[in-house]
């Protein structure tokens, strides 16, 4: 109750006294887990391995499924098979000219993101 003869209650934050003190330090760090190919050492490397198999997995679906529909698309469509570009037929140029440079472009997505992956791996490591 507060009214004229009682003073406003004041909030307190209420913190454990220990908040900005160090961790205990582990027995073995994480990268010893891992070179020792111990049980904790070995579920690091299968979710980086996941991670990187995810990623190679779904870019592979997304770049070989766009190129295989290409031949579907030009087979429903055949007056989209019938176009001519600079006198080249559209589907020589999609199929020999387009695709490869999209393989490269793929190539490069898949390393940045592996590398990514791999950083912050690291980075789980060195902070366990």
């Amino acid at each position: 109750m507060t009214g004229p003869d009682r003073p406003h209650a004041q909030r307190v934050v209420v913190t454990s006294p220990r908040t900005r003190a160090p961790r205990a330090p582990r027995p073995y760090p994480a990268s010893r887990e891992i070179d020792e190919q111990s049980e904790l050492g070995a579920v690091y490397m299968r979710s980086l391995v996941r991670a990187q198999r995810r990623l190679g997995l779904g870019l592979c679906a997304v770049v070989c499924g766009s190129v295989a529909a290409l031949p579907l698309v030009f087979a429903l469509a055949p007056a989209v098979a019938a176009q001519r570009v600079l006198g080249v037929p559209l589907p020589w140029l999609l199929l020999g000219g387009v695709v490869f440079p999209v393989f490269v472009l793929a190539g490069w997505c898949y390393v940045r993101q592996a590398e990514r992956a791999e950083r912050e791996f690291a980075e789980l490591v060195e902070r366990s």
